[in-house]
């Protein structure tokens, strides 16, 4: 089962939306607002990043969490999507938390 979300994740470039200083900024603004949403809904010991990688044609913004115990559970997003950072940080907070959990049931099952 694949836990990461998908959003969009890239922004694509046409005339209109052209990868410009102030939509990099943008971007870099909605990452660290979804980043931080999500480090608010975690425990210390789940560690939030994100990065912004691209070309000159498209940018991907991608917010990643790493539980305690488990896989990576990432979100790319596209800020001029419909999804809010919020629900955005919520859903990456509730997946990483059920991935951890699962972890800790699939060490406990083996153990016994």
């Amino acid at each position: 089962m694949d836990r990461n979300l998908s959003t969009g994740g890239g922004v694509d470039v046409d005339a209109e939306t052209a990868v410009t200083p102030e939509r990099r900024r943008a971007l870099r603004r909605e990452l660290v607002a979804v980043a931080t949403s999500t480090r608010e809904l975690l425990p210390d010991e789940f560690v939030v990043g994100g990065e912004i990688s691209g070309d000159p044609d498209a940018l991907h913004a991608t917010v990643a969490v790493q539980p305690p115990a488990g896989s990576v559970v990432s979100a790319g997003f596209d800020p001029d999507g419909d999804e809010d950072a919020a629900t955005l940080a919520r859903d990456l907070a509730a997946s990483a938390f059920l991935e951890a959990r699962h972890a800790v049931r699939d060490v406990d099952r083996t153990a016994r």
